[in-house]
């Protein structure tokens, strides 16, 4: 009989001048960019871990190391898809759910959540309304607030055969 299990990621990159912006899987236009190993896509590493986390499986920075050279710029949609399937080969039957929120004071990330759910679905191969995405600033406050960096965070519920 399946179980259901929770996990929570969290993941936090630099912005920096001479990178793409890429979040959620999708690029986006922006004076600045994550700096990473890969491509730096926070949002999609916090979905990572909570995926890993739920599975009982080993951190995303264990699964791909950082100073593993052929990881550098990873498109972490890719990094996703792999991810999946070893989360289906220790028994994955299903995500129910994934609840993520991406903490930025600029750019505004509201007007990409639609583009972010359907790209982060596919990689999935689930629906959309499965997956909830929102934005928040920090008030100014912090590292989010001096905007020397971008933070997301996600919840996901799956069920697995145990």
């Amino acid at each position: 009989m399946p179980e259901l299990r929770v996990g929570n990621g969290f993941d936090v990159h630099q912005l920096v001048t001479d990178r793409p912006l890429i979040l959620g899987g999708i690029k986006i236009e922006h004076t600045h960019g994550l700096l990473g190993h890969s491509d730096a896509d926070v949002l999609l590493h916090a979905i990572s871990d909570a995926l890993l986390g739920a599975m009982g499986l080993p951190d995303i920075g264990q699964q791909f190391p950082p100073d593993d050279e052929s990881f550098r710029d990873a498109d972490s949609g890719e990094l996703l898809k792999v991810i999946l399937k070893l989360a289906r080969e220790a028994g994955l039957v299903s995500i129910q759910n994934i609840d993520a929120i991406v903490m930025a004071e600029r750019p505004k990330i509201n007007p990409h959540v639609m583009a972010m759910r359907e790209r982060i679905a596919g990689i999935l191969e689930i629906e959309p309304k499965r997956i909830s995405i929102k934005a928040t600033t920090t008030e100014k406050l912090g590292f989010v607030g001096r905007e020397e960096g971008i933070a997301a965070q996600a919840v996901c519920l799956i069920k697995i055969n145990d």
